[in-house]
């Protein structure tokens, strides 16, 4: 994404927080960040497309932040997943994203209270696979049912908590308090065997995302991880450092949020990420290449 883009986002975002998406014109936007209509329309056909390139974008940044909380912890780690939600929770009230979600679902835009939706479901989805993770596949008929109350909880105590304006109930601590309540509702309802959600509806509700609860997923995660690391010290600053990591942002998206990932670009960019590694980086490079390839082989399967 180039910089002038980059930028009519960032100012639209702020606009939005303060004047409301509603309140905010085109022309707000196009004054606050100094090109013309032409261009902005270039870039985006409509409000409501750069709307939700602000959302892909901060969703974009929480996945990353999210990831990168798990380094060197293992999935199963309580502590690493309260971790995630806690840099998520504060980057929601920064970005005031909860606020804009509640504007756009009480607008006429169909459009918009679509892919809100669908951003719900993905927030649905990501919290099950951790429940995955977290309690194991014994539990699995039960953890979409507790990932729907998990989110319902943390709504309603975060909104409470900052209407009493609590002092004493940071993030950290609803977190923790909604995770051993919904261990508690785990452990009486495997008991009971009660279930209300079946976990196969996940699959119907975002056909497009069934791979991304494979393995494979996991461990194509953690080597982009450490081979980011491995690139943050080999180049130390320099321009070939920015450019490792855009291509490997760019192998990620496509890989993880394209629903038919183009293999030649793939191929391409990852022959030009190779040959901007000495010889000494090639364990990692050839481990991340791996994963990748059994990424894209798990995906032939679900397609």
């Amino acid at each position: 994404m180039n910089n002038r883009k980059q930028k009519v986002i960032e100012t639209a975002h702020q606009l939005f927080i303060e004047k409301g998406y509603n309140a905010t014109s085109v022309q707000d936007i196009l004054d606050g960040s100094g090109i013309s209509k032409g261009t902005f329309y270039n870039y985006f056909p409509s409000k409501s497309e750069l709307f939700i390139a602000i959302f892909r974008s901060l969703y974009k940044k929480i996945n990353d932040e999210r990831e990168a909380v798990l380094i060197g912890k293992e999935l199963t780690d309580i502590e690493g997943f309260i971790e995630q939600l806690e840099i998520q929770m504060i980057f929601n009230k920064q970005s005031n994203m909860l606020i804009l979600i509640e504007e756009v679902l009480v607008s006429n835009d169909e459009e918009l209270k679509k892919f809100i939706k669908r951003i719900q479901l993905l927030s649905l989805r990501w919290t099950y696979g951790r429940f995955i993770d977290i309690f194991g596949e014994s539990k699995k008929p039960y953890l979409l049912d507790l990932a729907a109350i998990f989110l319902g909880m943390m709504i309603q105590m975060n909104h409470y908590n900052q209407l009493a304006q609590s002092v004493g109930s940071a993030e950290k601590n609803i977190i923790r308090y909604c995770i051993d309540r919904i261990i508690q509702i785990l452990n009486e309802i495997s008991t009971n065997g009660v279930q209300i959600l079946d976990p196969e509806l996940i699959d119907t509700w975002l056909p497009n995302f069934r791979n991304h609860h494979h393995q494979c997923h996991n461990d194509l995660l953690q080597s982009i991880l450490a081979l980011k690391k491995a690139t943050n010290k080999t180049f130390c600053g320099s321009n070939q450092r920015e450019q490792a990591l855009e291509l490997i942002d760019f192998i990620q998206d496509e890989l993880l949020q394209s629903t038919k990932p183009r293999r030649f670009l793939l191929d391409s960019t990852i022959q030009t990420l190779t040959s901007l590694y000495p010889a000494q980086a090639k364990e990692t490079i050839d481990h991340f290449r791996a994963n990748i390839n059994a990424c894209l082989g798990q995906l032939d399967n679900d397609i």
